[in-house]
């Protein structure tokens, strides 16, 4: 009796494989072989040791993505028709744990507001909304609910919160869509005016006079008190100033200057410090390059300490850390900085981010040229 062959087995023309990294981690990625060619693509995605079972289940999701994403190139391979998107059955609850991770791996610190955002969408659409649903419709029903129904133990939630659900939301789509787990993002269909948008800011900054108050009132701790003077004369956050050392601080052809990535946005800046800056940084003596700056409480502390400094230097308006921040801002463009160099010196990827600045400086002017009306009638 003649022997039944086995059907040849077909061999896939991408197959998803692991990399071994230092860390423990596996960095996933595509092995392509297609006319007699063999190339590679990194997802981006990595499988984590499984510790737990939040990391057992994070690594189901992270796999169902990368197979997602490994059919859907295998359909361009076979089909030629690159725009076909993937309508496997892919879970935006999925998809939102997916992001979370990723974010937390590029050192983003936005995870407690994606747990948050998370909970919006269960609680909005339920746990089986898949991927190929997000639509239009979709995302303008979030925005109204956001709007009109979300009110955690019944209380409103002012719109800067709202605004950030909607931004949380908005980026997992794109990352979606850089994913190729989905064709475009159709918040991007909607009408900017339709969107949820940020409340004009009203920041709080010290004027020339409030500053030389500050300077000429005493306070507990002068560590703290020169900080916060420090930062009004170069603007650093407080997040920058505590982390500074003396290994980021140089002489160059006469100027001092900071060379630091600063703690919020990764930026590297070069900052040069002026003489009035220079009047607020401590003595180095004997500390090592690896030696901090300043030698700080906690936040917590140093934001109960300026208070009643402020109180004290007859200063009444919304006073923290941040504030000096501001006052260095505002105090350059009033001095006739430029806004571009004034972006740099913050240290803002966008100079955009710098504009609200100058708002508040244009402000001012208006103020200025009416104070003369009556004065004639």
């Amino acid at each position: 009796m003649p022997r039944v062959r086995k059907p040849a087995k077909v061999k896939e023309p991408i197959r998803l494989r692991m990399k071994d990294l230092a860390n423990g981690n596996k960095s996933l990625y595509l092995d392509i072989y297609r006319d007699g060619k063999r190339t590679y693509e990194y997802l981006k995605m990595y499988i984590i040791p499984e510790t737990d079972h939040y990391a057992r289940n994070q690594n189901q999701m992270t796999m169902a993505a990368a197979n997602a994403i490994k059919s859907k190139r295998i359909i361009q391979l076979t089909s030629g028709e690159a725009g076909i998107v993937n309508k496997e059955k892919f879970y935006l609850l999925n998809w939102m744990d997916i992001y979370k991770r990723n974010q937390e791996k590029r050192g983003k610190k936005d995870g407690n507001q994606i747990k948050v955002t998370i909970r919006i969408l269960k609680d909005f659409a339920g746990e089986w909304v898949t991927m190929d649903q997000i639509d239009k419709a979709f995302c303008q029903d979030y925005l109204d609910y956001l709007q009109t129904q979300y009110r955690p133990k019944g209380r409103r939630v002012s719109n800067f919160t709202l605004h950030t659900y909607y931004r949380i939301l908005n980026g997992a789509l794109n990352a979606a869509v850089r994913a190729e787990i989905i064709k475009t993002n159709p918040f991007t269909k909607i009408n900017n005016s339709d969107k949820i948008r940020l409340p004009e800011s009203k920041w709080s900054y010290m004027t020339i006079e409030e500053v030389r108050a500050l300077i000429a009132t005493p306070m507990k701790n002068e560590a703290v008190k020169q900080a916060y003077l420090f930062s009004c004369f170069c603007g650093l956050r407080i997040s920058d100033i505590i982390g500074l050392k003396w290994k980021d601080v140089f002489v160059d052809r006469g100027q001092c200057r900071l060379a630091i990535s600063m703690q919020k946005t990764k930026e590297p800046i070069y900052l040069p410090l002026s003489p009035e800056a220079l009047k607020w940084m401590p003595e180095r003596g004997d500390k090592t390059a690896e030696d901090h700056v300043f030698d700080l409480p906690s936040p917590t502390t140093i934001n109960t300490l300026l208070k009643p400094w402020a109180k004290a230097a007859g200063i009444d308006k919304r006073f923290t850390f941040h504030t000096a921040r501001h006052t260095f801002a505002t105090m350059m463009l009033t001095l006739g900085a430029d806004l571009y160099t004034t972006s740099k010196l913050l240290g803002h990827a966008d100079v955009k981010m710098t504009q609200v600045y100058a708002k508040i400086i244009n402000q001012k002017k208006d103020d200025a040229v009416n104070l003369v009306n009556g004065l004639f009638d």
